[in-house]
């Protein structure tokens, strides 16, 4: 298992040594942010639209 990580840390290290891989790990990390505000945006819209749908549901549940 130790072995596994070095040559991980190794393989990482490498790419950030390298002038051609440090635009992979820039481009990595856009995508990376990117994701984290769509996760974050689809968290906040999903409880919006759980909460407007439960406001409607107890309106008509009250008027029927």
């Amino acid at each position: 298992m130790h072995a596994l990580s070095n040559n991980l840390y190794l393989f990482v290290r490498n790419l950030l040594d390298r002038e051609e891989g440090q635009d992979l790990v820039e481009y990595a990390m856009v995508v990376a942010l990117i994701a984290f505000g769509a996760i974050t945006g689809m968290g906040y819209l999903a409880n919006g639209i759980n909460t407007a749908f439960s406001q409607i549901a107890t309106t008509l549940t009250a008027d029927v």
